[in-house]
C-alpha cells in the first residue's frame, strides 16, 4: 500500500499574508509547517528541528535569501537539505544566482500553490531515495550489532533507572510507532512490514527520532527512551 508523502517544512518569508497563505495550503496538503518572518528567526528554528524542506524568500531585510542559503550550506548538517526559493525576482540571472548558491528549486511570485506542493513532494521523495551521506549503504553488520545490544537492554529493562519526571517530546503518532518497534529490537524491514510502509520511510522516522532525542544510534535511542519513559505499550 503506497503512503502519502508528508514531511516537515520550514517557511521563511517576511510577508505575513503570503506566509500565512502558503502555510495554510501546505498544511491542508498534509505537511507540517514551521514559519519564520526573517532569516535570523529561520536559523534559530532550524537549530531546534531540521525540516525535510526549507522554503525561503530572497528579498528579506537585514539578511537576504542568498546570505541565508550560504549560512545553511556552510553548516555540514544542512549541506543536503532541500531548499526552495520564493521570490518576486524572476530574471534568468537571479535564477542562475540561486542555483549557483545551492538552491534546489526556484519559484517566482505569484505562483500556483499546487506547483509548490508538487516541488516539495518531489524534493522529499528524492531525499528519501538518496544513499546516506558518505556514499555508502547502511552498515547492516553494525545495525545487527545494535539490535543485539537492544535485546540485551530489554532483558535488563526493569533495572534501568528512570528519571523522576519523564521528559516530554512531541513525537508524531508514526514516530511513536517506529520508536516502539525499534525498542522491540526489530530491523527496519520488519518495522516497515509491521506498519505497512516502506523501509525508506522507516529510515526517515528513525533519523527524526535520533534528531529529537539527541542520540546517534539505535542502542542509544532505546536506552534514552527507556530511561525517560518514552516507549508505550500499543499492541
Amino acid at each position: 500500500m503506497s503512503e502519502e508523502i508528508t514531511g516537515k517544512v520550514l517557511l521563511v518569508d517576511d510577508e505575513a499574508g503570503l506566509r500565512e497563505a502558503v502555510q495554510t495550503y501546505l498544511e491542508d496538503s498534509g505537511f507540517t509547517v514551521e514559519v519564520a518572518s526573517n532569516a535570523t528567526e529561520g536559523w534559530e528554528k532550524l537549530q531546534l528541528s531540521t525540516p525535510d524542506v526549507l522554503i525561503s524568500d530572497i528579498m528579506m531585510p537585514q539578511v537576504d535569501g542568498y546570505e541565508f542559503l550560504q549560512q545553511v550550506r556552510e553548516d555540514p548538517r544542512y549541506k543536503s537539505l532541500p531548499v526552495v526559493f520564493l521570490t518576486a525576482r524572476g530574471m534568468t540571472s537571479d535564477r542562475i544566482q540561486g542555483y549557483s548558491a545551492g538552491v534546489d528549486a526556484y519559484l517566482p511570485k505569484p505562483f500556483d500553490p499546487e506547483e509548490l506542493v508538487a516541488i516539495v513532494t518531489n524534493l522529499i521523495e528524492r531525499q528519501e531515495a538518496r544513499i546516506p551521506e558518505g556514499g555508502t549503504p547502511p552498515d547492516i553488520a553494525a545495525m545487527a550489532k545494535q539490535i543485539e545490544e537492544i535485546k540485551a537492554l530489554l532483558t535488563q529493562k526493569g533495572n534501568i533507572a528512570k528519571t523522576p519526571s519523564p521528559i516530554r517530546i512531541d513525537f508524531t503518532p508514526r514516530e511513536q510507532d517506529v520508536l516502539n518497534r525499534v525498542a522491540e529490537g526489530l530491523m527496519n524491514k520488519e518495522i516497515a512490514s509491521r506498519l505497512d510502509t516502506s523501509v525508506r520511510n522507516v529510515e526517515k522516522y528513525v533519523s527524526r527520532l535520533f534528531s529529537k532525542t539527541g542520540t546517534n544510534s539505535r542502542t542509544e535511542l532505546v536506552r534514552y527512551a527507556l530511561e525517560h519513559g518514552l516507549v508505550t505499550d500499543d499492541e
